[in-house]
């Protein structure tokens, strides 16, 4: 599709129709979390507990922390599949500066501006350089993992204050709601102010819907890109610090495998794969449906390998079923639009002068 045909009235009208069923699915999504919740409340044993309720919170909790920064990477038209090797990085990087001595009052902002400064070699090399960004953090997804285990090795570094760990796997005065939640809701409704109610979040669906159009409305592509990625490193270096405090263990392989749940939780919350599309709410309920599916799977004494297979279903599902709809409805609309131009009746001729 030539730029002037993608900026025509009839292609606007038709990325406005493809833009309903996105709404619908997010709405769905919300719906069918709901009602999970409630029937594996009801028929499976525990997953209704104050106790479980925690876990799941704990489990919840990286991959909330990914999707934020990756959900608006996504609707740019970008991905970033480093985000857990940029974990496993940040976790060995605190492991080696707990080993030397330095206090977890400096290495925790020290691990987040690290997990910056990776996120902005992604950027560079994506906006700078105009590398393809599937290209390039599949890249670095190999190069951080493989720095992890220059720093670490094989070892694990597991001496971590108590007042720490604790505090990560506590709750708030002693009841059922984790610690780590009020923080984790906080850093949802930032990214979702910023995605749904400000200057920056136009930009993105914008840049996501039409990145020539985005250009000529003034919106600089290249410099809003690399601040998502380093964006997207920050919370990667607070979920590395998270990872590491939660299991008392800095590790070169924490959170292998993480980035495929992450962007199954993201697109199975209606964010379009090609940009331009989707909520945080329904992201929000992506990631509460697929980490809750995994726990009462869990209670059901299912294998891990039948967890996998299971998120690369629900991954292909929340790719395949919201685009079809899609689809089906741009070929209804223009089926009605070439019966209704059909139906005109035809315009007089204008007699030949003499």
């Amino acid at each position: 599709m030539s730029v002037d045909q993608k900026n025509s009235p009839d292609v606007g009208r038709e990325e406005r129709l493809a833009f309903r069923p996105t709404l619908g699915w997010d709405t769905a999504i919300i719906v069918v979390t709901v009602l999970f919740l409630v029937v594996a409340s009801v028929g499976t044993e525990h997953f209704g507990t104050a106790r479980n309720f925690g876990f799941l919170v704990l489990d919840l909790a990286p991959i909330l922390l990914l999707a934020l920064p990756t959900t608006l990477i996504i609707i740019t038209g970008q991905i970033d599949l480093s985000i857990a090797s940029m974990v496993g990085l940040t976790s060995a990087a605190m492991g080696v500066m707990w080993n030397g001595g330095l206090p977890l009052e400096t290495i925790i902002p020290l691990v987040v501006v690290v997990g910056a400064v990776l996120g902005a070699v992604n950027g560079l090399f994506i906006t700078a350089l105009g590398l393809p960004a599937l290209a390039v953090t599949i890249g670095t997804l190999a190069l951080y993992r493989g720095l992890a285990f220059v720093l670490l090795g094989d070892t694990a570094v597991a001496d971590f204050p108590r007042s720490f760990t604790g505090w990560v796997i506590g709750t708030v005065g002693g009841g059922g709601v984790p610690n780590v939640l009020v923080p984790l809701l906080i850093l949802t409704v930032i990214f979702g102010v910023v995605l749904h109610a400000t200057p920056v979040g136009r930009s993105v669906f914008a840049i996501g819907a039409n990145e020539t159009a985005a250009r000529y409305a003034g919106i600089r592509v290249g410099r809003t890109r690399f601040w998502l990625y380093v964006t997207s490193g920050a919370v990667a270096g607070l979920a590395g610090v998270y990872w590491t405090l939660r299991y008392s263990s800095a590790r070169a392989d924490n959170a292998v495998g993480l980035e495929l749940t992450v962007v199954a939780a993201v697109l199975l919350g209606g964010v379009s794969i090609f940009g331009g599309r989707g909520t945080l709410p329904g992201v929000l309920a992506g990631v509460v449906l697929l980490g809750s599916v995994q726990n009462a799977l869990r209670l059901q004494r299912v294998s891990t390998e039948a967890l996998t297979v299971v998120t690369g279903l629900l991954l292909i599902v929340s790719v395949l079923i919201p685009n079809v709809t899609a689809a089906v409805r741009l070929r209804a609309a223009r089926r009605r639009r070439a019966r209704a131009v059909a139906a005109e009746p035809a315009g007089e001729e204008v007699p030949a002068g003499p």
